[in-house]
């Protein structure tokens, strides 16, 4: 198969999804494939294009990726494209796209995970993995999720929206449960996410998550372990436990080699690990997911469960949560994007 990999663009997860993209297309292309990786946003910036030869000797805009623990600094790379235009696809993509069999997206956060590229996508008539644009945008807004959750009687932590245009100290003040966590609600790769222990550092938090996203969550702190369970083709992988070394799984803890402890399967009471798979798949169902993600859950002492959030673009390195747990299933990195492809293009 001509298979496009989609990676990078604008989003602050862009050095993650260039790991992702770039481990996609190396499985890939030891199945036989022939697979094209292309940053989404600065494209083929070549002045001629043959597109046939790009597929022919496996273009690659990178030769691997490092993932730094700081943020990527987004207006560097937008300062660092050639074509200065303001349209958000790099030159050529498209045209790459639709000559592929099907496009795997390797986004993170942003415009790629949020919907808005799906639906481009859609209407441009090419096959993507993964979840469509509906979906995507349901699960990348965290307040949305969490009033599909609640609604669906899925466990989950107590919490209140907050929305720029609407905000008020006299909102926070209404606040009373601390310590709590403070999440930008379409930022992903826990950017921007506080644990805070009072009112004072509540309202800064706030403050400051306003400089990523509109809006705002507020949640009540679960303190206990934390778990994941990948979903493929509407059913559960494998519970994996996250342990980081030290804090929380914060974005450092999450890229850096060693920071984490990860263990596959969980070593969990087997009935509390079936509720949890059972609940995940049924969060998957009810925020209108297709073919793969990942949601996530807090365990406290007493043995009950929360669901924190579905990711509908996990990372995607073979050391990344959900392909641990297909590794854990039987089904080796190489044949994890096999079938993300095959299912992919089964869905409607």
């Amino acid at each position: 198969m001509r298979i496009a990999v989609l990676a990078g663009g604008l989003s602050t997860e862009r050095d993650v999804s260039i790991s992702s993209g770039s481990k996609i297309a190396q499985a890939l292309r030891s199945k036989g494939h022939q697979v094209v990786l292309i940053d989404v946003y600065m494209g083929y910036e070549q002045p001629e294009c043959d597109i046939d030869s790009l597929f022919e000797s496996n273009y690659d805009f990178t030769d691997g990726a490092v993932i730094s623990c700081e943020e990527p600094d987004i207006e560097a790379v937008r300062k660092s494209r050639k074509n200065q235009s303001d349209v958000y696809f790099g030159d050529h993509v498209l045209d790459i796209c639709r000559a592929a069999d099907i496009t795997f997206l390797g986004l993170h956060g942003g415009e790629g995970e949020d919907g808005t590229v799906q639906a481009a996508l859609t209407l441009n008539g090419i096959r993507y993995t993964g979840s469509d644009h509906l979906g995507a945008a349901i699960a990348m807004h965290k307040g949305v999720t969490k009033g599909i959750l609640v609604n669906s009687h899925v466990p989950t932590p107590a919490s209140r929206l907050c929305k720029r245009e609407f905000m008020s100290k006299n909102y926070i003040d209404s606040w009373s449960s601390f310590p709590c966590v403070v999440k930008p609600c379409s930022a992903g790769s826990s950017v921007g996410v506080q644990i805070v222990a009072d009112r004072e550092s509540l309202v800064a938090a706030v403050g400051a998550s306003f400089r990523y996203d509109d809006d705002v969550l507020i949640e009540e702190y679960i303190k206990g372990r934390e778990f994941s369970v990948g979903i493929l083709g509407g059913k559960a992988l494998p519970v994996i436990e996250i342990i980081p070394k030290s804090g929380w799984y914060d974005y450092a803890n999450k890229y850096q080699s060693g920071a984490a402890e990860e263990i596959c399967p969980a070593d969990l009471d087997p009935v509390i690990a079936e509720r949890m798979q059972r609940e995940a798949e049924r969060a998957f169902e009810v925020l209108r997911l297709k073919v793969y993600g990942r949601v996530d859950f807090l365990l406290d002492k007493h043995n009950n469960f929360y669901c924190l959030e579905a990711n509908t673009l996990p990372g995607m390195t073979p050391v990344s949560l959900l392909p641990q747990e297909a590794d854990a299933a039987g089904i080796p990195f190489p044949d994890l994007c096999e079938k993300i492809i095959e299912l992919s293009l089964l869905k409607n």
